[in-house]
């Protein structure tokens, strides 16, 4: 399958796998390269000298094209991005912000910036500012979230920009995949089905909260402070919803979060980690490689895309 993302990125297949902080690391990247995709790291909140060990583990478990996720509210968003470009990395994807200040360094060293983005507005600001690609990522998607549905924003980007349009949230199989590309998308992220892969290094209770939720399980905390964020229902978003009805400080809120998503990645605490995944939780219910995960829905979106049924 190949597109104008498969061509920018020199990838088998146009999937990009999330850049879920605390979950994709080297080995979840590498396999996803490995697999024709474009794996991610997630720098997240994770001090720069971390990042360039795991882009250097990557290089050891992989020699296909991989990237950096960086999130600009990182106190140290600064020294990653200087990171990017001594280790070689070629490709970024952007979220919380913009990486506008960036994107000088990374064009002279031939890294391809691609911002992850919630509306028709900033889409259009990263192509002005230089950006190959966007991600245009809907409310669907699992942790940090826009108020757009993705059926309604990947029309609206793909119009309003040149470059390239990746569509995200709530994509977790070729039908997905084939109803992006209609909506004017050239490639897919993923990330709450790799999340629950098998290369996925997420503590056990965590990976069995996606593969036993439902369609009614997520839950968006957050939307009082400005910061939405999507999660699987749980004792810790419960009691955060409750508060932020009562009208609680963001202090105490902040508080509450405090450390969570590691609580549920690392120590798989299930009742007050933060469970990040999306609304498609609800449609994963095997633990699969990612291997699997790529080829099973890039061959079901190429039959549904040439009109074939997905079931013959």
């Amino acid at each position: 399958m190949k597109t104008e993302i498969t061509e920018l990125l020199g990838i088998e297949y146009p999937v990009i796998q999330g850049g879920m902080a605390w979950v994709a690391e080297c080995h979840l990247a590498a396999a996803v390269s490995n697999a024709g995709g474009l794996g991610l790291i997630a720098a997240g909140g994770a001090p720069a000298e971390w990042v360039r060990e795991q882009i250097r583990e990557t290089k050891k478990l992989t020699d296909k094209p991989f990237g950096v996720n960086i999130m600009l509210m990182n106190p140290e968003s600064e020294k990653v991005a200087k990171v990017i470009v001594e280790e070689g990395v070629k490709v970024v994807t952007t979220g919380a912000g913009s990486p506008e200040k960036y994107m000088a360094d990374w064009k002279a060293a031939g890294v391809k910036v691609i911002p992850v983005v919630a509306s028709v507005a900033l889409a259009k600001r990263m192509e002005r500012c230089g950006a190959d690609a966007v991600v245009a990522e809907g409310c669907e998607a699992g942790g940090h979230i826009g108020e757009l549905t993705t059926m309604v924003l990947v029309p609206q980007v793909a119009d309003a920009v040149n470059i390239p349009v990746i569509a995200a949230g709530g994509i977790a199989d070729g039908r997905g995949m084939a109803a992006a590309f209609m909506l004017g998308a050239k490639g897919i992220q993923m990330g709450t089905v790799f999340a629950a892969s098998k290369e996925s290094v997420i503590h056990e209770n965590y990976k069995n909260s996606i593969l036993k939720a439902k369609d009614i399980d997520s839950r968006v905390t957050g939307r009082s402070t400005g910061h939405p964020i999507r999660v699987l229902r749980n004792d810790m978003a419960r009691k955060y919803l409750e508060l932020e009805k009562s009208g609680a400080p963001f202090e105490e809120l902040e508080q509450l979060t405090l450390g969570s998503l590691r609580k549920a990645v690392q120590e798989g605490d299930t009742k007050n980690g933060s469970l990040m995944a999306g609304q498609i939780a609800g449609m994963i219910k095997e633990e699969r490689t990612c291997a699997d995960i790529i080829s099973s829905t890039v061959s079901e979106a190429c039959k549904l895309m040439n009109g074939v049924s997905a079931n013959e």
